[in-house]
């Protein structure tokens, strides 16, 4: 992410329309009243088709110790969302990801942690392969594994508190044979 001249990383603030509007630090895009902002998912697939689900860190700030996708970001201002997907798996995962594609371009949306902090996000899914195992940050992640597609779907049915809102809602709309 490239950081204001303050050293201060910045999140791309969008209006209701999805266009931008400005910049605000990160450290103060998500709280209460979280401000639109732009963001991406990333579900990370081995060869072999199986599909890498990750625990969130304790230690994290909102929905932590719950399951969710491989990872997420913000892209800094001007930069892409390729290349913040290849940043984010170097220091997320460890991993350089390949055969990136954009899966549902337009998802949007906004979800409330216990802790009263507040995600509010147009956050295009993307998913790409990796052909390691991920060596996690633990600041990030605190399990991960590789899992069959249709055993996640189940066990999020099943237990939906268990896992992040977005991996939810993002396996509820993801479109057959992708």
């Amino acid at each position: 992410m490239s950081p204001a001249p303050d050293g201060t990383d910045l999140v791309l603030l969008l209006d209701e329309d999805g266009k931008p509007i400005g910049t605000a630090p990160k450290a103060t895009v998500h709280g209460a009243d979280t401000p639109l902002h732009f963001a991406f998912s990333c579900h990370v697939f081995n060869p072999a088709g199986r599909l890498l689900v990750t625990r969130r860190a304790l230690g994290k700030d909102t929905f932590a110790g719950v399951w969710t996708n491989a990872f997420c970001g913000h892209p800094a201002p001007g930069e892409t969302a390729i290349d913040a997907i290849q940043r984010r798996a170097q220091a997320e995962l460890g991993v350089s990801v390949r055969d990136v594609e954009i899966v549902l371009p337009h998802f949007r949306y906004r979800a409330a942690d216990a802790n009263g902090i507040v995600e509010n996000e147009i956050c295009p899914v993307f998913r790409a392969v990796v052909d390691v195992d991920p060596k996690p940050s633990t600041d990030e992640v605190a399990e991960w594994v590789w899992a069959e597609p249709m055993s996640v779907r189940m066990a999020v049915t099943a237990a939906p508190f268990a896992f992040s809102p977005w991996f939810s809602l993002q396996l509820a709309a993801w479109p057959a044979g992708k």
